[in-house]
């Protein structure tokens, strides 16, 4: 541990903490206090399903529950079964909710306005790019990775989004069915299927096929839109191939489709060589190989 880095880190955390004023009973001077306030303005006036709530805020069910029953109490907001599925729990803004939101977004704006206020142009554009930095980068050590069945809701809500990225991005469209893969073979110990998460939300994916006496492949490598440019897919490839190595893999290599400049910037600049094909996946136009080493 590097106690220098934990000590700006928590100064960091400190002077935040006391100029948002996270720790007041009276969130910008509204008789309730911060985790109140920022459950009331995630409901909004669109409404929200609990369930999503929980995601998004990273919250303890039973905590969760006591703030939104704390609201109802107030008049504020009313949970019940969603219009679509009456199984569906979902928060709503009453009518004093809803002007209590708009008084909390005016009043968000005007806390915000007395934090730049003091500062001079040039100290604005510094604290405000500077935040904007700091955001991206708190997102990147929100995102956990670690392995997941195929047949998991999470992996399962991944290999959609994967393939409907693909159908919009490859010039003929893309059907699964034409590089298709077993679940079977992306299970120890026959491979491997990484996942990676922001609180309980799939952002990206990974598989690893492992073949005796053949080098390690790499599958299905996908990143949400979301948390593009924080480092996921570098991360998942690292981790693909650290478990490739485990295994006893000698290299690893992988394929892709012309389209996907992204992801060849981030094959080269991880290391990877182009080699000549190695399958028959009619989408690939590109092979790479990598020895771990």
């Amino acid at each position: 541990m590097n106690r220098g880095l934990v000590d700006v880190v928590r100064r960091f955390n400190r002077t935040v903490t006391q100029r948002v004023g996270a720790l007041d009973d009276s969130y910008l001077a509204r008789d309730r206090p911060l985790a109140q306030s920022r459950l009331l303005w995630e409901i909004g006036p669109a409404g929200a399903e609990v369930a999503a709530l929980r995601t998004r805020l990273d919250l303890d069910a039973g905590y969760l529950s006591r703030l939104l029953r704390t609201l109802e109490g107030e008049g504020l907001v009313v949970v019940g079964p969603g219009a679509g599925d009456g199984r569906v729990r979902t928060a709503r803004l009453t009518d004093a909710g809803r002007a209590e939101w708009d008084l909390l977004d005016g009043r968000s704006d005007e806390f915000a306005w007395s934090v730049l206020a003091p500062l001079s142009t040039g100290q604005r554009t510094r604290l405000t790019t500077a935040m904007a930095e700091v955001e991206r980068l708190l997102m990147a050590s929100l995102v956990t990775i670690g392995p997941c069945h195929p047949a998991d809701p999470r992996a399962r809500a991944c290999l959609r989004a994967y393939v409907r990225e693909l159908a919009e991005r490859f010039d003929a469209g893309f059907d699964p069915a034409g590089s298709s893969i077993e679940e079977s073979e992306l299970v120890p110990p026959a491979g491997l299927f990484l996942v990676a998460t922001v609180a309980t939300e799939a952002v990206g994916c990974g598989a690893l096929r492992l073949q005796p006496g053949e080098p390690a492949e790499i599958k299905r490598l996908w990143v949400s839109g979301s948390v593009r440019g924080l480092g996921v897919g570098r991360r998942l490839l690292d981790e693909l191939e650290r478990h490739a190595a485990a295994a006893g893999a000698g290299s690893v290599r992988l394929d892709t489709n012309r389209s996907l400049t992204e992801a060849m910037r981030l094959y080269r600049s991880a290391g990877y060589q182009e080699i000549p094909r190695y399958n028959t996946n009619p989408y690939a136009h590109h092979w790479f190989a990598k020895p771990l080493n």
